[in-house]
């Protein structure tokens, strides 16, 4: 398996993992021991992120997130998600862009967009 296909995989099971079963321990054996967050809402390192997922899973027990697709660039791996926070939920197309090393994820952007009701034209967001 190439490095490229290596780190899609490793990502797709942090997601899975943290967030579709909700077992963060679990999916921290996919981080690096100093993990930058560039999302303002999430702090820095491991704990950042584990007090984030945390509050969110508490929040919203049913959180689901669903990989539509995946590629990597070298070290990048990008990941267009839609994720819910409730089953009936439209939830949010989410733009995750994680940089890895050493197969561990060391650092993370995110860009989102609330799902519409509707739509100037059909093609979807995904």
């Amino acid at each position: 398996m190439s490095e490229m296909s290596a780190n899609k995989a490793i990502v797709r099971e942090f997601l899975e993992t943290a967030i579709n079963r909700g077992d963060f321990d679990a999916a921290a054996i996919h981080l690096g021991a100093c993990y930058v967050q560039h999302n303002p809402m999430i702090a820095d390192g491991v704990e950042g992120i584990r007090k984030h997922l945390s509050e969110l899973h508490r929040q919203f027990p049913e959180l689901r997130a669903e990989v539509k697709r995946i590629a990597a660039d070298g070290d990048l791996v990008i990941a267009h998600v839609h994720a819910q926070r409730t089953p009936v939920d439209p939830g949010l197309a989410i733009v995750d862009i994680f940089r890895l090393e050493g197969g561990k994820l060391v650092e993370h952007w995110e860009v989102r967009q609330p799902v519409p009701d509707t739509a100037v034209h059909s093609n979807g967001m995904f």
